[in-house]
């Protein structure tokens, strides 16, 4: 599945799973800027989301004020 069709919960367990495997360590430099960098994008499409999210909400409330 491509970034662009992840949804924010997957987009959020992915990244928790990458929180976790840094956490534990282990793994070669490499492996932990690789992780490192997955984990901005997950974290970038999650904020995509909320911000999407958001901007719902406001447009919802600016509609219901108008009326």
């Amino acid at each position: 599945m491509s970034d662009s069709r992840l949804s924010y919960e997957q987009a959020r367990a992915e990244l928790a799973s990458v929180v976790e495997r840094l956490e534990t360590g282990g793994g070669s430099l490499e492996e932990s800027l690789a992780l490192w960098e997955r984990g901005e994008q997950l974290a970038d499409i999650c904020q995509q989301w909320l911000d999407g999210a958001r901007a719902r909400l406001d447009a919802a409330r600016a509609a219901r004020e108008e009326s």
